[in-house]
Order: C-alpha cells, then structure tokens, then sequence
C-alpha cells in the first residue's frame, strides 16, 4: 500500500483544487448517504468533509461514489 499521494493523477490534482478554494462539494457514498461541505484535507485512504457547523467527517476513499463541486 502507498503511503503517498500520487500528484500525477488528475483526481488528485483537482481534489487538491477543490482544498486550495475551499469549494463546497456534494460527496456520495455507497451507502447512499450524501454529504456537503468542503474537502479539508486528503491522503491514500480517506478524504475529511468539514460541514456547515465545522464538524469533520472523515470518509474513506472506497467508499465513496462520486465527489462533485456544488453550484
């Protein structure tokens, strides 16, 4: 397991973005559960969703199904 991001990756680099701007995303998960706020931070497991009240959410990678930028 890699214990690095790899930077080349394009996901990656725009998750890496989406951090820079503090854009809020809508994050679905497998289970069907959606989340909103913004990517405060990633690394090769999970990714951490700060919310509207400022509570960390911490997800693993696997077990999400799409992140997208909310309009």
């Amino acid at each position: 397991m890699t214990t690095e991001l790899d930077v080349g990756l394009p996901s990656i680099r725009q998750i890496q973005s989406l951090i820079k701007d503090g854009t809020e995303v809508e994050l679905k998960l497998s289970t069907g559960d959606l989340l909103a706020g913004r990517v405060r931070w990633q690394d090769p497991i999970c990714l951490c969703i700060v919310d509207q009240y400022d509570q960390d959410t911490i997800v693993w990678r696997q077990a999400i199904v799409y992140l997208k930028p909310r309009l």
